[in-house]
C-alpha cells in the first residue's frame, strides 16, 4: 500500500467536501441554556478531549499543524529559529506564529439525541473547567455511558461580554443519569463518532513552508480563514518583512529562509 497515495486521495476528499457537511460534523451552543452529553470518545478511551493545534491567518485559510500527527511543522520550526535570536522583534515573531489549540468533544445534545454524536468545539477556558469538573472526586466520570452526568451550558451573546463573541460556562448536573435508555444506541453513539484529526485538510511541508513565505513577504493582503470559531484569532492583517537576525554572509531573502529547512533530522521542535 502507497501511504502518501492514500494521503493524497484523503487530502483530495476532504478538500471537495461541501463545507455544509462539514459544518453538520459539528455543533456549537447558541445564546441561553442547553444542556449536552460528553460521549466516551471512540478514538482515545482513557480521554474525551482531543487537542489540536491550528494556524490563523497564514495564508487564505486555517492550518491544521503537522505537529497533531507527529510529522515536522515549518512554521514552529521557524518560531523555534526566531527564538533562537536575541531581537526582540524575532521573538514578537515567533510569538505570532505560535499555533492555537483548540479541544474537541464527542458530544450529544439534550433534546436533538436523533442527531448523533457530533462534534463540539471550544477553548482553553472551557477546557480547563472540564479538567476541574473531572479532576473533583465528587462528581467522577461525567462521560459514563450508565451513571455520568450531563453538562449544563449557559451562553451569552456580545452585549455581554463585551466583546464580538459569545463566552460559554459550563456546569454539571446534579443527578446521574445514562446516555441514552436503549443500549443499542449507546453502541451507536459510542460506534459513530467524526474523528476530528481526520477531517481537516493536511497540508504538505513545501505547501506550509510556501503559506509561511508568503505571509512574511507579502504581495496582496491575506485573507482570514474560518473555523468554527468562537474565540479571537490573529487577524491576518499585511506583515512587516522579517528575517532571522543573526550575523552571516550576504544571501538572497529566498535562500536565507529556505537554509532554515535544510536540516534533515526528524526531531521535532517540541
Amino acid at each position: 500500500m502507497d501511504l502518501n497515495e492514500i494521503k493524497n486521495r484523503l487530502n483530495n476528499l476532504q478538500a471537495k467536501a461541501p463545507q455544509g457537511e462539514r459544518k453538520n460534523l459539528f455543533w456549537k451552543p447558541s445564546v441561553g441554556k442547553q444542556t449536552v452529553r460528553i460521549v466516551p470518545n471512540k478514538y482515545n478511551q482513557s480521554n474525551p478531549f482531543t487537542e489540536m493545534f491550528f494556524y490563523y491567518g497564514i495564508g487564505n485559510r486555517v492550518m491544521v499543524s503537522p505537529l497533531n500527527f507527529g510529522e515536522k511543522d515549518p512554521i514552529a520550526e521557524f518560531a523555534k529559529q526566531l527564538r533562537q535570536t536575541s531581537d526582540k522583534d524575532n521573538w514578537r515573531l515567533a510569538k505570532k506564529l505560535d499555533a492555537k489549540m483548540r479541544i474537541f468533544a464527542p458530544v450529544v445534545v439534550r433534546g436533538e439525541e436523533g442527531e448523533g454524536v457530533k462534534l463540539w468545539q471550544f477553548g482553553k477556558e472551557i477546557y480547563e473547567a472540564f479538567l476541574q469538573m473531572a479532576a473533583d472526586e465528587e462528581i467522577g466520570d461525567f462521560t459514563d455511558v450508565a451513571n455520568g452526568r450531563d453538562i449544563k451550558l449557559n451562553t451569552v451573546g456580545p452585549e455581554s461580554t463585551g466583546t464580538p463573541y459569545n463566552r460559554t460556562t459550563i456546569g454539571p448536573s446534579l443527578k446521574t443519569t445514562p446516555l441514552v435508555a436503549n443500549a443499542d444506541e449507546v453502541t451507536q453513539m459510542l460506534e459513530n463518532q467524526p474523528n476530528p484529526k481526520e477531517i481537516f485538510k493536511r497540508y504538505t511541508f513545501d505547501e506550509m513552508k510556501a503559506a509561511l513565505q508568503e505571509w512574511l513577504e507579502p504581495e496582496d493582503e491575506a485573507q482570514e480563514g474560518d473555523i468554527i470559531d468562537d474565540d479571537k484569532v490573529i487577524s491576518s492583517t499585511p506583515q512587516q518583512n522579517y528575517s532571522v537576525k543573526t550575523p552571516a554572509e550576504k544571501v538572497s531573502k529566498t535562500e536565507k529562509f529556505d537554509s532554515l529547512f535544510d536540516d534533515d533530522s526528524d526531531d521535532l521542535p517540541f
